[in-house]
């Protein structure tokens, strides 16, 4: 599948990937349900699915330091209802969240809420996943990983299929904005152990992808793992 043409085919809709990694076969579990206090990894370049109850809170762990982590959530029994950010920078009123800051969905009712975060808070909502067209973009001939995929097989992997790609809540990706309205494509800000915990509203189905950019700097150039918990009790 790593044809211009293969790539630009048209389908019925946004739901299917260009092409395929471990992703699609290594799911946490075979329904996406983790095991609270258990530490699960999303591999370099890959991309994990995990369910949550309403009330129970997520830490993902930025293992490195170095390393952005594109995250979705879907509502868990209608995932034509996800987490929106355009929809969330209108109803915290900025551009990046900050703790206790609700992200809501397309649907403009809270479905996650920032409840902790130990980087120094420098997050992007404005840019869209990287799919296979992006690397097209910056002169990749062959089939690149990409979040996009990630997202569209980790749904798979535990059985689900979504009919779009959301924009992410890129946690940890540092893209600053200029007086001008110009952007910059930076590497992380944030340290070796960092982390953020997203408690969830609803319940709901979070995706995260270990972005395989690099290309540009937003990953230091040199993709690496992720990790996540549940946090126990909740």
């Amino acid at each position: 599948m790593s044809t211009q043409t293969t790539i630009y085919a048209a389908g019925p809709d946004n739901g299917e990937p260009v092409g395929l990694n471990d992703t699609q076969t290594n799911p946490i579990s075979p329904d996406g349900v983790a095991v609270p206090g258990t530490i699960y990894t999303v591999p370099a370049r890959n991309g994990r699915a995990v369910r949550l109850n309403a009330g129970q809170v997520i830490r993902i762990i930025n293992t490195h330091g170095t390393q952005v982590c594109d995250t979705w959530a879907f509502k868990a029994d209608d995932l034509s209802e996800f987490m929106s950010m355009e929809h969330a920078r209108a109803w915290i009123d900025r551009i990046i969240p900050k703790v206790g800051d609700a992200l809501v969905t397309n649907r403009r009712r809270p479905i996650m809420t920032l409840v902790t975060d130990t980087s120094p808070g420098v997050h992007d909502t404005l840019m869209a996943a990287c799919d296979a067209y992006r690397y097209q973009t910056l002169g990749v001939k062959d089939y690149h990983d990409n979040c996009a995929d990630n997202m569209r097989m980790a749904m798979r992997a535990i059985g689900l299929r979504a009919r779009e790609v959301p924009q992410p809540f890129n946690v940890w990706m540092n893209i600053p904005v200029a007086a001008d309205g110009s952007v910059q494509w930076l590497a992380p800000v944030s340290r070796a152990g960092d982390f953020i915990e997203l408690r969830a509203e609803m319940d709901c189905v979070v995706v995260m992808s270990a972005c395989p950019q690099d290309i540009i700097p937003i990953n230091d150039n040199h993709p690496v793992e992720v990790e996540f918990l549940l946090l126990p009790g909740a």
